[in-house]
C-alpha cells in the first residue's frame, strides 16, 4: 500500500492564498439562475466570513449564494456545470476535513432549508438539510424517539452534513447511522435533475431523465460484484465504521438502481449531489439510563478492558486520554471523577447503559460493575441514574474537541482526525498513536473517541506556515496511515475523507476500487465541478495546501476553533454575521495588518461596523453553546468601546450621573409619542437618526408602549403591610426598564403584579430611597461605554451595601437582564442577587392560592434567564399560572437587547422569525416572558401581547383583583 508522500519536497512550500479585494465576476448564467440578486454575496466581508469551517483548511470563495429551494439549486448547478464553475454546498460548516471550503462558488443551503415535520407518531421524521440534529430531536422528544446519528456536534451539525458524511457518533455505531436509517431523500444532480426517492415514480423519472447515469451505475455494480477481491475488501472495511472514499458497500447491498444511487450519495460529502430533504426512520429513546466515568491509571489499562465492556451490552463507551482529562479540569461544571488529582498518564471511560425496565438496567449495571471490579482503577467508579451527573459527563465529552483545541498554544491551528481499528486492537493502536506523537514532535497530541466501535479521534496542533511544519505533518500522516492499515483499519471512520485524506484513498483500497470511484464520480458529476479536491485527489501536496494559519486577535476570542457550535443560537445569524464569522473576519483583518495590506483592512472595516458590531445583540447566547465559553458579545463590547467617540462617552457618563431624570425623559417621550400619529413620530425619529446617527437615536415603531411610572413612588415598604413583628425579606429594586416602558394596554405591569403576589403571600420587601438613580449598568456595558458603566457600578455598590445592611438582605430585581447586570456588578460583594421570578418560585408560591389559572400560556425565556439559570424557576411559575405551558422549540434570544431592537428593528425581526411562526401555530391565548424589552420584541414579532410571567400568575391568584395604573 502506498502513501501520499510526493517525490519532490517542493509541495511543502506553504500555500495560503490571499483573497482578492474584488472577486472575479460570476458567470452570467449562474446569476440568472438565482431568483433574487440580493442572495448573491460578493462583498469581501461575505467571502471572508464563509472562508473558514471547523476544519484546518482555509479557502475564500469567489462568491456566496444563499439558495432558496431545491429547484433553484438545480438551476445553479446546471449553470455552473455549463460554465465549468466549481461549486461547494455549505450547511452547518462543522466538517473537520475541509468539505465546506472552496475557492469557487459556495452555496449556503442552511438558511432556507430548516423545516421539520414529525411523521407517524414519531417513528419517522421529515427534515430539510439545514435543520440541526438537535432541532430535529427536539421535535421528536415528545414521542420518545430520535434520529440514529448522534454526533457530538449535534447542536450545530445539520442534516445535510449528517447525510453527506454518514455521521455516526457516541451510541450510533454502524447500526443506526444514516446509511441504515434513511428512508428516502430528495436530491439534486449537477445536471439540475431533482429526484425525490419517496415518490412512486422516482425510479422511472431517474431512468428517463438520466439514462446514461443509470447505465453507468448498473455497469459499475456488475464490475464490483464480479471481482472477488473487490467484494472481500469492501466487506472487510465496511464491517467497521468507514467514511473513507465513496460508500462502495452500496454496490453489494442494493439491487434497485434508485436505492443504489441514494446510498452512494450518502457519505459522498457534496461531491455527487445536493440533498435538500430526507425522511429518517427514528430510534426509540430508552426510558432509563445509568452512567459512570471510570478513571484508569493509564490509557493502556482503559483500552484493554474495552472488549469485556462491549460484551456487557454497553450503549456507549467513550475513551479520553490524560490530556483530555487535564483540559477538562480547567472547565466549569465538569464531572467530579476527573477533578481533584494531578493528571499524569490517566485515562477515562464514559460508560452508559440504557434500558426500558428497572430489572434490565440493574442486570446491565451489575455486569459493568463486575468488569470494572476486575481491573485497576484510579478511583472507584459507581454507576448512577442521576440526570445532573449524566449531563455533566456528556457536556464534557461532547465539547471535548473544541475544549482541547481551545486550550492549544496561541497562534496554532488545531487539527482533528479520526481512525478506526478492530476493537481488540484498540489498546495497541492507542499506544502506536502516542508513539507517533512523540516521534514527530506533537507533544500535546490528544486521543479520545468512541471506543465501543474501535473509533479513535486525535487532535494535534501546530502553526502550519513553514516548510518544516508541513513536512512534519505529512510524514506523521504517512506513519499514521501505515499503522492503521497494519491493523486492517480505516483512515476515516465518521468525519469523512475530505481534503485531508483524499490522497490516501487508493492506499486504503486498491487500484481497481479506486478506478471504480473515479468512474462513479465522472458518471454522476461529468464536469467534476461538485466539491473538487474532496474524496478523490492525488495531486502531490493537495492535502497540505491552504492550511489554516490562525492569527492572534483579541483575548476575548483568541481560543475560538471556528467549530460553529455558536451559530444556531445567534440572533443575527439570519441577518448579518454569526459569532464564528465575526471572529473569522477579525482574524482576516489581523492577517492583513501583518502583511501591511491597508486596502484589504479598509474594505473589511467598511462593512464590519454594521455586520459585525452594530447588529450583534451582545446577548451572550453564543457562550451557552461554546465548549470553550467564548462570549463573542464581550469582543463586540470591546470594539464598541474602542470605537466610541469622546463626546459620546462623556454623554453616557453624564447620563449615569443623572440617571433618574434620564429615565423620566425617555418615559415622557413615549407618553407623548402615544398621543401623536405614528407616521409623524416615526418621521421625526428618522430625521433625528439622520442627523445624530443610527446608533444614537432609536427608530420609533408602532406597537411601542407608553412610558412607565416613576420608581420613586414605590420607595419604602413594598408588598404586605408591615407590622410590629414584620421581617423584611429583601431589598427590591424595580427595574428602570419597567419605568421607561409602561405595561401593555390594559395590563398592570410586573411591579404592580409583584406587589399583589407579595401581599397575598404576606411578604414584605423594602424599596430603598433614591432607587430612581440606580441601574444595573447594562445600557453602558452593551454599548462599550466603560466610563459611564464604572460611574454607575460604583454608585450601585455603595447603594447596595447600605440598603442591604452589608449583604444581610438579598437584592431582588424584576427584569431578568437587570438581575444579570446587578449580579455582575455585585459579583465581588457579599450579597445575594435574585430575580423576582426565582424569589416568587421559592418564597411565594407555597403561600399562594391559584383560583383561576389560564388555560394555556406560551412562555418566552430570555438570554438572561438562560445565563442566570432561571429557566427552571420560570417554568415553575408559568405552570402555577396556567394549566398548560408551551415553550417554543424554536425559542431563541429575541435580539431586542435593550435599545438594539429600536436602533435596528431588523435584528429583532430576523431573530424572532422562527419562534414567531411556531407561536402562531400554537394559537394560545396568553403569552409571557420575564423582561420588559423582550416582551416588547415578542409582541412586535407575533402580534400577540406579551406580559411578565408574574402578571400572569397574579391574574391566576387574584382574578379581577388587579387594576391598571392607567
Amino acid at each position: 500500500m502506498s502513501t501520499a508522500t510526493a517525490s519532490s519536497a517542493a509541495h511543502h512550500t506553504p500555500h495560503n492564498s490571499i483573497p482578492d479585494l474584488q472577486a472575479p465576476p460570476l458567470d452570467q448564467r449562474i446569476c440568472e439562475a438565482v431568483a433574487d440578486p440580493e442572495r448573491i454575496r460578493t462583498r469581501l466581508i461575505d467571502r471572508v466570513a464563509y472562508a473558514s469551517d471547523a476544519s484546518h483548511y482555509h479557502q475564500t470563495p469567489q462568491a456566496v449564494i444563499i439558495a432558496h429551494s431545491a429547484q433553484e439549486v438545480g438551476q445553479i448547478l446546471r449553470a455552473a456545470r455549463e460554465s465549468h464553475t466549481p461549486v461547494t454546498l455549505r450547511s452547518g460548516g462543522t466538517s473537520l476535513a475541509g468539505q465546506g471550503s472552496t475557492e469557487g462558488l459556495l452555496i449556503d443551503v442552511r438558511k432556507n432549508f430548516r423545516a421539520i415535520k414529525v411523521l407517524d407518531g414519531g417513528t419517522r421524521v421529515w427534515t430539510q438539510s439545514g435543520a440541526t440534529v438537535r432541532q430535529v430531536n427536539a421535535q421528536l422528544a415528545p414521542y420518545r424517539s430520535k434520529i440514529g446519528p448522534d454526533p457530538a456536534s449535534e447542536g450545530a451539525a445539520t442534516i445535510g452534513g449528517v447525510i453527506n458524511n454518514n455521521s455516526s457518533g457516541m451510541a450510533c455505531g454502524t447500526e443506526f447511522n444514516t446509511y441504515r436509517t434513511l428512508e428516502s431523500m430528495e436530491f439534486v444532480l449537477s445536471s439540475g435533475t431533482v429526484i425525490n426517492s419517496a415518490d412512486a415514480d422516482a425510479e422511472t423519472r431517474l431512468r428517463a431523465l438520466e439514462p446514461e447515469l443509470v447505465e453507468s451505475l448498473i455497469g459499475l455494480q456488475r464490475r464490483v460484484r464480479s471481482t472477488p477481491e473487490s467484494v472481500r475488501i469492501i466487506k472487510r472495511q465496511f464491517a467497521m465504521k468507514n467514511t473513507m472514499g465513496y460508500g462502495l458497500n452500496a454496490f453489494l447491498d442494493f439491487d434497485n438502481v434508485l436505492d443504489l444511487l441514494v446510498h452512494l450519495i450518502i457519505s459522498s460529502e457534496g461531491t455527487l449531489a445536493f440533498v435538500s430533504e430526507a425522511i429518517f426512520r427514528t430510534v426509540p429513546i430508552s426510558r432509563l439510563a445509568t452512567t459512570t466515568l471510570a478513571v484508569f491509571p493509564t490509557l493502556e489499562i482503559g483500552a484493554r478492558v474495552l472488549p469485556a465492556l462491549v460484551d456487557t451490552g454497553a450503549a456507549t463507551l467513550e475513551l479520553m486520554d490524560a490530556t483530555s482529562i487535564r483540559v477538562g479540569q480547567t472547565l466549569p461544571d465538569t464531572p467530579a471523577a476527573i477533578n481533584g488529582f494531578e493528571v499524569d498518564q490517566q485515562a477515562a471511560l464514559l460508560i452508559e447503559y440504557h434500558a426500558d425496565e428497572e430489572e434490565e438496567l440493574t442486570q446491565l449495571t451489575r455486569l459493568g460493575t463486575e468488569v470494572l471490579g476486575g481491573v485497576e482503577l484510579h478511583s472507584p467508579a459507581t454507576f448512577s441514574p442521576d440526570a445532573a451527573n449524566r449531563n455533566s459527563a456528556w457536556n464534557f465529552r461532547k465539547g471535548l474537541y473544541a475544549s482541547v483545541a481551545g486550550a492549544r498554544r496561541p497562534g496554532t491551528t488545531a487539527l482533528l482526525e479520526d481512525i478506526v481499528v478492530p476493537v481488540p486492537d484498540l489498546a495497541a493502536a492507542s499506544q502506536s498513536l502516542q508513539q507517533l506523537f512523540k516521534k514527530h514532535g506533537y507533544e500535546d497530541g490528544v486521543i479520545f473517541g468512541h471506543a465501543k466501535d474501535g473509533n479513535l479521534h486525535y487532535v494535534i496542533g501546530d502553526r502550519f506556515d513553514t516548510e518544516e511544519s508541513l513536512l512534519r505533518y505529512e510524514t506523521f500522516i504517512d506513519g499514521m496511515a501505515e499503522m492503521v492499515w497494519g491493523f486492517h483499519g480505516n483512515l476515516k471512520a465518521e468525519h469523512g475523507t475530505g481534503r485531508a485524506m483524499a490522497p490516501y484513498v487508493r492506499g486504503q483500497y486498491n487500484d481497481e476500487l479506486y478506478e471504480v470511484m473515479l468512474e462513479l464520480k465522472a458518471a454522476i458529476d461529468p464536469g467534476l465541478m461538485l466539491n473538487p479536491g474532496v474524496i478523490l485527489d492525488e495531486t502531490p501536496g493537495a492535502h497540505i495546501r491552504n492550511m489554516k494559519v490562525t492569527e492572534t486577535i483579541e483575548a476575548e476570542a483568541e481560543r475560538c476553533v471556528e467549530c460553529g457550535f455558536c451559530e444556531p443560537v445567534c440572533p443575527s445569524r439570519q441577518l448579518t454575521l454569526t459569532p464564528r464569522q465575526r471572529i473569522v473576519v477579525r482574524r482576516a483583518e489581523a492577517k492583513a495588518r501583518a502583511r501591511g495590506d491597508q486596502a484589504f483592512i479598509e474594505e473589511l472595516e467598511k462593512d464590519y461596523d454594521y455586520d459585525g458590531i452594530q447588529t450583534c445583540a451582545v446577548d451572550g447566547m453564543c457562550q451557552t453553546a461554546c465548549p470553550v465559553q467564548i462570549n463573542t458579545g464581550d469582543l463586540v463590547k470591546r470594539l464598541r468601546q474602542e470605537n466610541r467617540g469622546r463626546i459620546e462617552d462623556l454623554g453616557w457618563d453624564l447620563a449615569a450621573r443623572a440617571w433618574g431624570p434620564a429615565t423620566r425623559i425617555g418615559a415622557t417621550a413615549l407618553h407623548v409619542a402615544q398621543k401623536l400619529p405614528t407616521p409623524m413620530v416615526r418621521g421625526a425619529s428618522e430625521i433625528a437618526r439622520g442627523v445624530m446617527g443610527t446608533e444614537t437615536v432609536p427608530r420609533y415603531e408602532a406597537g411601542l408602549p407608553a412610558g412607565g411610572s416613576a420608581r420613586r413612588g414605590h420607595e419604602g415598604f413594598f408588598g404586605a403591610a408591615p407590622g410590629p413583628d414584620t421581617t423584611v425579606a429583601g431589598v427590591y429594586l424595580p427595574a428602570c426598564v419597567n419605568s421607561m416602558f409602561g405595561p401593555e394596554e390594559g395590563e398592570v405591569g410586573v411591579t404592580e403584579a409583584f406587589r399583589k403576589l407579595l401581599v397575598e403571600a404576606g411578604v414584605t420587601l423594602l424599596v430603598p430611597g433614591g432607587v430612581e438613580s440606580i441601574c444595573c449598568g447594562t445600557p453602558w456595558s452593551s454599548k462599550g461605554m466603560a466610563t459611564g458603566h464604572e460611574t454607575m457600578a460604583a454608585r450601585v455598590r455603595h447603594f447596595i451595601r447600605h440598603a442591604t445592611r452589608e449583604g444581610e438582605l438579598p437584592v431582588i430585581s424584576d427584569a431578568a437582564s437587570c438581575t444579570e447586570g446587578f449580579a455582575k456588578i455585585l459579583a465581588e460583594e457579599e450579597v445575594a442577587v435574585l430575580d423576582a421570578v426565582s424569589f416568587t418560585a421559592h418564597h411565594l408560591l407555597g403561600a399562594l392560592e391559584v383560583t383561576d389559572p389560564l388555560p394555556e400560556l406560551v412562555l418566552h425565556p430570555t438570554c438572561s434567564s438562560k445565563h442566570l439559570g432561571l429557566d427552571g424557576d420560570l417554568q415553575l411559575v408559568a405552570q402555577a399560572a396556567a394549566a398548560q405551558v408551551h415553550t417554543p422549540i424554536a425559542w431563541g434570544c429575541c435580539g431586542f437587547a435593550g435599545d438594539r431592537g429600536m436602533l435596528h428593528p431588523e435584528l429583532t425581526a430576523a431573530a424572532t422569525a422562527p419562534e414567531a411562526a411556531e407561536v402562531a401555530e400554537l394559537g394560545a391565548g396568553a403569552h409571557a416572558s420575564c423582561n420588559r424589552t423582550c416582551e416588547i420584541g415578542m409582541s412586535r414579532a407575533t402580534g400577540q401581547p406579551y406580559t411578565h410571567v408574574l402578571e400572569a400568575l397574579a391574574k391566576a391568584v387574584a382574578p379581577g383583583g388587579l387594576t391598571s395604573p392607567r
